[in-house]
C-alpha cells in the first residue's frame, strides 16, 4: 500500500517558466531564443544547463547563482509560482491521511523558500544540497527513504522526469507517479519507458488522492 507521497519541486510543484525567462534575461538573449534551446536540449536527451553553454561558454551555475544575487537578483520562486493544483492536492491527500514530503534537485537557498511556503503542509521538506546527493545518483534516492517512515515500497514518487524522477525512483523500489507539465514529461510523455515504468500517469496532482485509494483497495 501507498502510505506516504513524496514530491519533486520544479515542474512537478513549481512553474518554471518565470525563473528561466529571468535566467534569459540574465545571459541577455531572448526568452523564446533561451526557451528553444533549451527544449532542444532535453530532446536530445542532454543535461539542461548545456543551454547555458550555448550562449555562454564557460558557464559556471554555480558561480552565476552567486553573482545574481550579489547583484539584488537572486533566484526566487513564490506563491504565485506554484500549479494550481498544488494547494488542493496537498489537502486532499492529508485528508486521506497520508504521510507528505518534498523532496528534490535545490539549493540550500530553495529549501528556505520551500521551508516557507511548505512547512506547515508536509511532513519533511528534502533538498540535494541538505543531502549531498542529487538525482539520478540512486543516494538521493536512499535518502528519502531514510527520511520517510515508510518502507520504500509504500512511498509514492512524484515527479515530471522520467530520466531525474521516475526511472530511478523506480529502481529504488517506490511507486512512481509521472505529472504531465513542464518541458520534461512533455517531451518524454510518449516514450516507451514512460508509458511503462510510473505506476501512474496524471494530468493533474488531484487526480492523485482518488489514484492511490483505489491503488491501496486493490492491495488489500
Amino acid at each position: 500500500m501507498i502510505r506516504a507521497v513524496v514530491f519533486d519541486v520544479g515542474e512537478c510543484l513549481v512553474d518554471e517558466t518565470r525563473e528561466y525567462g529571468t535566467w534569459a534575461d540574465w545571459l541577455g538573449v531572448p526568452r523564446h531564443t533561451f526557451a528553444a534551446m533549451f527544449g532542444a536540449v532535453i530532446a536530445q536527451g542532454r543535461d539542461y544547463r548545456e543551454t547555458f553553454q550555448a550562449f555562454r561558454p564557460g558557464f559556471d551555475l554555480a558561480e552565476q547563482r552567486a553573482a545574481r544575487a550579489a547583484a539584488g537578483q537572486p533566484e526566487w520562486f513564490g506563491e504565485d509560482d506554484l500549479y494550481p493544483d498544488v494547494r488542493p492536492a496537498l489537502r486532499e491527500l492529508r485528508e486521506a491521511g497520508l504521510w507528505l514530503g518534498i523532496a528534490g534537485n535545490q539549493t540550500v537557498r530553495a529549501g528556505g523558500l520551500l521551508r516557507e511556503l511548505f512547512s506547515g503542509d508536509v511532513d519533511l521538506i528534502g533538498t540535494s544540497d541538505d543531502w549531498g546527493a542529487s538525482k539520478p545518483d540512486p543516494e538521493f534516492f536512499v535518502r528519502v527513504a531514510e527520511a520517510v517512515p515508510f518502507r520504500p515500497e509504500e512511498i509514492l514518487y512524484v515527479g515530471d522526469r522520467l530520466d531525474n524522477d521516475i526511472r530511478p525512483a523506480a529502481s529504488a523500489h517506490m511507486p512512481t507517479a509521472l505529472v504531465r507539465r513542464g518541458p520534461w514529461a512533455t517531451i518524454q510523455w510518449q516514450e516507451p519507458e514512460a508509458r511503462s515504468v510510473p505506476t501512474f500517469r496524471v494530468e493533474s496532482l488531484t487526480e492523485l488522492a482518488e489514484r492511490i485509494a483505489k491503488f491501496n483497495a486493490e492491495a488489500r
